[in-house]
């Protein structure tokens, strides 16, 4: 399968079996996961078949950079709620590292720990193709870009151009999100179908975000 690099000023083809079979390849969905939702699962699921990585991992920060931190609800719960929509999902896990951690979540200083304890691991981010404008403003992103390979997910046959590398991963996005899904919740209306029915009980149980 033929993967594209794009940039500006250039187009490349990437093939997926130069990888280096010894070395482990996963990747890695950041995010607030306040809560995690269907949208998520999809882009974490289509990455890795697309890729042919061994694994995705999510990962939640524990605060993230710029976020609300009074919509923001306890770790323990985002966590649980992560473990409950990946339960039984073939190639998806769940990376603790900054809940671990605690304190600001900053992209180059997690993955600079993970590739200091998995030498043997190449590690691909993913990110939404709105964020790759903002990619020149990431901490020390320099530095970043060379411990991990960018994957830019987007709509089919959208792009948007950077002097950064990206692989596109072409995704059928879903129109859902976290705040939206809190919003029903505070209404009264559940959000059916747009989060994990186990993820939707637990919220229920915990009353979260009423």
């Amino acid at each position: 399968m033929a993967l594209e690099l794009l940039t500006p000023f250039t187009k490349v083809e990437l093939e997926t079996e130069v990888k280096d079979k010894n070395r482990k390849q996963v990747g890695i969905l950041g995010g607030n996961f306040n809560p995690v939702h269907n949208a998520h699962l999809l882009v974490a699921d289509q990455v890795r078949q697309q890729l042919g990585l061994d694994e995705v991992r999510l990962m939640p920060e524990f605060i993230p950079p710029h976020a609300d931190k009074k919509e923001t609800i306890d770790e323990k719960h985002r966590l649980n709620m992560l473990l409950l929509a990946i339960n039984g999902v073939e190639g998806l896990d769940i990376e603790t590292i900054e809940l671990e951690r605690q304190g600001i979540s900053y992209t180059y200083d997690t993955m600079k720990l993970l590739k200091e304890a998995n030498p043997d691991t190449d590690y691909y981010f993913i990110i939404g193709a709105d964020m790759v404008a903002y990619l020149p403003k990431w901490y020390r992103i320099d530095e970043l870009v060379d411990m991990v390979q960018f994957v830019g997910v987007q709509r089919p046959k959208y792009k948007t151009g950077t002097s950064y590398p990206v692989i596109w991963i072409d995704v059928p996005l879903m129109d859902i999100s976290s705040s939206s899904i809190r919003k029903f919740i505070k209404k009264g209306c559940p959000p059916n179908f747009m989060l994990p029915q186990p993820v939707l009980a637990y919220i229920k149980k915990a009353g979260l975000y009423r």
